[in-house]
């Protein structure tokens, strides 16, 4: 499995991103390309011992802040890690984006660049946390306020596929 990750995204910055792509390596055996500003992501790398085979990066230099208008934001900066990585994810370069910047612009650019599923009409955020009988997962943890019946049906089926075929739970 091929996961693009947003390198520029996220509080704590790059160097925590980059930590993180190194273990995801070592503990998940999963190739990564790190998306962002490339000789940052560079030198971090240099600090960790890692398969050099496992880790790819992708050039971008403009970042996209928490401050900025999503959809603007999306449009205005083609060359930000969360627009290359998800033109990336739409190119099939990888199976899937993870960023920890702002959540409008990924949901922006998801639909902009990435589009939706045929027969989905809403981007539903999902999150997995622990239970005392092992990981549930929550559908629509805050993108919607106005959910009708019909999304609800989509998120719940998105979500049981994702159960299905991600968490191994049927």
């Amino acid at each position: 499995m091929k996961i693009i990750v947003d390198g520029m995204g996220g509080d704590k910055g790059y160097k925590e991103v980059v930590k993180g792509c190194v273990d995801a390596t070592k503990q998940l055996g999963v190739d990564i390309v790190i998306v962002g500003q490339e000789e940052k992501i560079k030198d971090e790398l240099t600090k960790y011992e890692y398969s050099q085979d496992k880790i790819e990066i992708l050039n971008a230099d403009e970042v996209i802040t928490n401050d900025e208008e999503p959809a603007l934001a999306i449009r205005r900066k083609k060359n930000s890690s969360i627009v290359v990585g998800l033109k990336a994810l739409s190119e099939n370069r990888g199976d899937g984006f993870i960023s920890a910047g702002s959540t409008g612009a990924i949901l922006a650019g998801g639909l902009f660049i990435v589009k939706r599923i045929e027969g989905i009409e809403r981007a539903a955020i999902a999150t997995v946390y622990p239970t005392l009988k092992g990981i549930s997962l929550l559908i629509d943890a805050g993108a919607n306020v106005d959910s009708k019946p019909e999304y609800l049906l989509q998120f719940a089926i998105m979500g049981s596929i994702y159960c299905e075929k991600i968490l191994g739970k049927t």
